[in-house]
C-alpha cells in the first residue's frame, strides 16, 4: 500500500550536512497493524512525515499503491493526503472554538466537490461506537484527556481513509486510558480494515502491534 525506496531526508547545518534519514525502504501493507519504534531523534517523525504526504523527501521514493508521490503536484498532493490518510497526534490538536461534531467534520470542508456520503451521520456513527455520541455538542475543554483522544481518531476517520498514522497516541494518557487507545485502534485495523500504524518511543506500545520497524540515527535497523 505505502512504501519508500531508500529514502533520505538531509538538511544543511552550520558545519555540513544532517541525514534525519538515510536510505530508508519500508513497506506497510493494506490492512496491516504496524509501529514505528524509535527514541527521540531516531528519525521516526521524520518517516511519519514522509509517509504521511506531509513532507518530501531529499531522494528516494514514496510509493502509493505502486505509484511514485513524487511526481503528483503540491495541490495533487495534499489531496491525496485528504482522501488516502487520517492523523492522530499526541496533543490532541483540536479546535477548541469548535464543538466535537464540528472538530470532526473539519476535514470535509477542505473537499473539493460532494462527498459519496452523509459525513454528519457517519460523524454521528463514530461518536457511537466509540461511547461518546453525548458529546457531539459541547467543547473539547469539557472532555477528559480519553475522551479527546477519541474525538480525534473519529476525526482521522472521517474522510474514511485506508491508512491511520496514530503518533504518540498514548502519550498524554494515563495507563487505563491509554490501554483503552490502544484497543480502540486495535478494533478498527481488525474489524473496519483500517491499516493502523503507531510511530512511538514506547516499546509496550509497539509490541501491541503485529510487526515493528525499528528506527536508529535515521536507518531502519530492525523489523520484527
Amino acid at each position: 500500500m505505502i512504501a519508500t525506496e531508500k529514502v533520505s531526508k538531509v538538511y544543511q547545518i552550520a558545519d555540513g550536512e544532517f541525514y534525519a534519514l538515510k536510505d530508508v525502504s519500508i513497506n506497510i501493507k493494506d490492512h496491516e497493524f504496524v509501529s514505528i519504534l524509535g527514541t527521540s531523534g531516531s528519525g521516526k517523525s521524520t518517516l511519519m512525515h514522509i509517509i504521511g504526504l506531509l513532507d518530501r523527501p531529499s531522494s528516494g521514493k514514496v510509493l502509493i499503491d505502486d505509484k511514485d508521490v513524487s511526481l503528483l503536484s503540491d495541490s495533487e498532493l495534499s489531496s491525496l493526503r485528504g482522501q488516502a490518510i487520517g492523523f492522530v497526534f499526541q496533543q490532541f490538536n483540536l479546535i477548541q472554538k469548535l464543538t466535537v461534531l464540528e472538530n470532526i467534520l473539519l476535514p470535509t470542508q477542505y473537499v473539493k466537490g460532494k462527498l459519496g456520503f452523509d459525513a454528519k451521520k457517519y460523524a454521528m456513527e463514530l461518536l457511537t461506537r466509540f461511547g461518546i455520541s453525548e458529546k457531539a455538542n459541547i467543547y473539547p475543554n469539557r472532555l477528559s484527556g480519553g475522551q479527546q483522544q477519541r474525538v480525534a481518531i473519529a476525526r482521522a476517520l472521517i474522510m474514511k481513509p485506508t491508512l491511520v498514522l496514530a503518533d504518540e497516541p498514548t502519550g498524554n494518557l494515563d495507563s487505563k486510558t491509554g490501554e483503552e487507545i490502544l484497543k480502540l485502534l486495535e478494533s478498527l485495523n481488525e474489524e473496519l480494515g483500517v491499516t493502523v500504524c503507531i510511530v512511538t518511543h514506547d516499546k509496550n506500545v509497539a509490541h501491541r502491534t503485529k510487526r515493528q520497524i525499528f528506527v536508529k540515527d535515521g536507518q531502519i535497523v530492525a523489523k520484527y
